[in-house]
């Protein structure tokens, strides 16, 4: 059983200056309907209740999806993750920790589990949240297969609601990750709207919301803004409401803009990871403050094992050594990153990290010794990537002329992000460069990483003792009894070279230090701009 507590923050909010906040870049613009209208013109003097002032918030694409249970686009999560509770959030160290939930456990037999939610927590109409709209969220999400949590459920068999506050699980297999994941992963949505709909899937959501977090979407302009206002009731802030009285959602082109706009004092934060070399001017500017935080995945290189001679061990480790990884860190990420080690237990994690672990040492002598042992001459390879993406078209440039100092000849093939997607999804490659944006709960998440039929398994990974590892480690109930096996997993991968992983990038985030109370968390998805931290935002003293 797993016993927490952990509430928002609130503080009392002064006077604020009109704000925008630049969002992360990484999904499509669409044109979501809406009706536009101007917000109040005195958002700077404060609202009802005594709380205080608009906090913009910018973005680079619009809203995507207004269902958080279809929508996958950050911009889509920013605004849907202030209305519809997760049950559970993340603290520092990746450990999940209580949101609208309050504890949860599993059966001794695995095959039961079980959640506490709060009693306190009511929709924006009026209407309770309660255990039957968790059971109601989870069974769309399994009769309709969708979005992600669709993927992490595949033991779930039904919930029953026992009480307005208790939700009871049946599985058809012991899964030490489903609570985690349900708990961290599944927004919660109100049966009373979002019931009424033929199917969930086809529910647009794009008007006339209701929400349980702590800001109600009220206003849409495409291409503009998404104006939302706080809730009189959200018992997860310290005081029972978010301090601000609204947030605005802004829509720009580029960070550029945003950092123009920043500057400027249009905007008051910026919510998308900055690129390094715009972080390290920010990071001078005694009018802004910064806030770093890790990824939850991490960068790195797999080898296509289906392809000769990469399926010998002794070639791949070659590679690994031929790679100058503190190098690439330092100047292409500007020291914005850390060594995971080699690991796919990065620090991130602090419960799963193996302090035992160590990176793969940079030798381009040992990397032509094993060359020479597999009898291979004359390596030639092709390294694919997104061109897209600057940080891995530079780092990929240092590992060409890196491997060549071992004897190694890479070609670099930087591929318009769809051509490289289709390429990597049909494993139409020697090396691909690439990057998990999140890799969360190794007890699931990496069964699609090195499990024979696994999603992302790109590499190719098919191993005995990795299969029965993953066995062993997805049904074990406590983090102490799968952290043994996802140990040993951990160092299997390094030691085949299943996976080269290279740094886990740390994010810099900017604000005008105008404001305090932020709660920066792990990973561009929550960043500054999640409900504890926007429902503790106050203007600086």
């Amino acid at each position: 059983m797993s016993t927490m507590r952990g509430l928002g923050r609130r503080a009392a909010l002064g006077a604020a200056a009109a704000l925008t906040l630049a969002g992360l870049a990484a999904c499509v613009p669409s044109e979501p309907d809406g009706a536009s209208g101007d917000a109040s013109e005195d958002a700077g003097e404060g609202g009802d209740g005594g709380s205080g002032g608009e906090l913009a918030i910018g973005t680079t694409a619009d809203v995507v999806n207004f269902n958080p249970l279809v929508g996958n686009s950050r911009t889509d999560s920013w605004v849907t993750n202030l209305m519809y509770p997760a049950m559970m959030t993340i603290d520092d160290e990746g450990t999940k920790v209580p949101a609208l939930a309050t504890e949860w456990g599993y059966g001794e037999d695995g095959l039961s589990a079980w959640i506490e939610i709060r009693d306190d927590m009511e929709w924006s109409d009026g209407e309770p949240l309660t255990a039957e709209d968790v059971v109601f969220t989870i069974d769309a999400i399994k009769a309709e297969q969708l979005g992600t949590v669709a993927g992490m459920i595949s033991a779930y068999e039904s919930a029953t609601a026992v009480s307005d506050t208790r939700i009871e699980f049946t599985l058809s297999r012991p899964d030490g990750a489903f609570l985690n994941s349900i708990g961290f992963w599944m927004p919660i949505v109100p049966e009373h709207v979002f019931g009424q709909a033929p199917t969930v899937a086809d529910f647009a959501n794009d008007s006339d919301w209701v929400s349980a977090g702590p800001f109600v979407l009220t206003q849409v302009e495409r291409g503009q803004r998404y104006v939302l206002e706080a809730v009189e009731n959200y018992p997860l802030a310290e005081d029972g409401r978010a301090v601000l009285d609204r947030v605005v959602f802004r829509v720009y082109p580029d960070v550029n803009t945003e950092v123009l706009a920043l500057r400027s004092g249009e905007i008051d934060l910026i919510g998308n990871a900055l690129p390094p070399s715009v972080a390290r001017d920010v990071e001078g500017d005694e009018e802004l403050q910064t806030f770093s935080v890790p990824s939850l995945g991490w960068a790195h290189m797999q080898y296509n094992m289906r392809r000769p001679p990469l399926d010998r061990v002794e070639v791949r480790q070659a590679l690994a050594h031929a790679v100058d990884y503190e190098a690439i860190r330092e100047v292409v990420l500007g020291g914005n990153a850390v060594s995971a080690n080699s690991s796919v237990l990065t620090p991130t994690f602090a419960q799963w990290v193996d302090e035992t672990a160590e990176e793969y040492e940079y030798d381009p002598e040992l990397s032509r010794d094993l060359l020479a042992q597999a009898g291979v001459e004359n390596l030639e390879l092709e390294m694919i990537y997104d061109a897209g993406d600057p940080n891995i078209s530079s780092w990929a440039e240092l590992v060409r002329d890196q491997a060549a100092e071992a004897g190694i000849t890479i070609t670099l093939a930087g591929l318009e992000r769809n051509t490289y997607l289709a390429r990597t999804n049909e494993r139409d490659f020697d090396i691909y460069a690439g990057s998990w944006a999140i890799i969360d709960e190794p007890q699931s998440n990496f069964s699609l990483l090195f499990a024979p039929d696994g999603f992302i398994n790109y590499a190719g990974v098919n191993d005995p003792e990795i299969n029965r590892l993953l066995a062993e480690a997805s049904s074990a109930l406590t983090v102490e009894d799968a952290r043994g096996p996802l140990h040993e997993l951990a160092r299997i991968v390094t030691e085949q070279v299943y996976d080269n992983v290279m740094y886990v990038e740390q994010f810099t985030f900017a604000a005008s230090n105008e404001w305090t109370g932020f709660q920066p968390k792990p990973s561009e998805l929550l960043s500054v701009v999640n409900p504890q931290s926007l429902a503790s935002v106050r203007a600086a003293d």
